[in-house]
């Protein structure tokens, strides 16, 4: 059981921080800035459920993943021991096996693209966009903690954690579609201020300008 008596502690003000074996670190280590853009893709997705204009079962899957989130970022501050004197909080393979799952459900739910597509559409639908980036940067900064602290070895990163991350941010990507299926996904428009090159780029862009037309943000 978490209780917290006092939110500030002057403990961080020399710019140092404890990761969660209790090992001092710097507040510019990559694992705490790992977690810390986990917490903030949390936050953001807070803002998307609270919205309450989402399909009941993926805002209940969105709901799982902020608790989630919280491992994870358990996860990322707590490095890897050989014979830890607890049983950490670690994400596991289940979880991401529930991550593929709901990727394809979701994919079957809005079909295929044609094109890429920008972030908008319903303000739930460009959170949910601003997300999934937060978690690209995410994964990025953890595989940079973990080349400097190394992958599956003592004192080093989880690889699940990692995994993790990159289908969240697939997760999300297809969560947004979801999210703009009433108003249709936007899609990009190569070249938009200058004339297509040759006939076939003719073509995908005036197939994307009367999608965009037929659905207006």
């Amino acid at each position: 059981m978490v209780q917290l008596t006092k939110i500030y502690t002057r403990t961080g003000d020399a710019g140092q921080t404890r990761l969660s074996d209790m090992s001092l670190t710097a507040k510019t280590d990559l694992r705490v800035e790992a977690y810390g853009q986990v917490d903030e893709a949390n936050s953001v997705l807070g803002v998307a459920t609270a919205r309450g204009d989402l399909p009941e079962q993926l805002n209940q899957r969105l709901r799982l993943i902020q608790n989630e989130l919280f491992d994870l970022g358990a996860d990322l501050s707590t490095p890897l021991a050989d014979d830890p004197p607890w049983q950490p909080l670690r994400i596991v393979q289940s979880c991401i096996d529930r991550l593929e799952g709901w990727c394809d459900e979701l994919s079957d739910q809005v079909g295929p693209l044609s094109s890429f597509i920008l972030p908008g559409g319903t303000e739930t639908a460009a959170q949910l966009h601003v997300a999934r980036t937060i978690v690209r940067r995410a994964e990025r900064t953890a595989w940079r903690a973990a080349e400097a602290h190394g992958l599956s070895v003592e004192g080093g990163l989880n690889p699940l954690a990692v995994t993790y991350l990159n289908r969240l941010s697939d997760l999300l990507f297809l969560a947004a579609r979801a999210a703009n299926v009433a108003t249709g996904d936007v899609l990009w428009v190569p070249g938009t201020d200058r004339a297509p090159a040759e006939p076939r780029a003719a073509g995908r862009r005036r197939r994307a300008e009367q999608v965009n037309q037929t659905n207006p943000e």
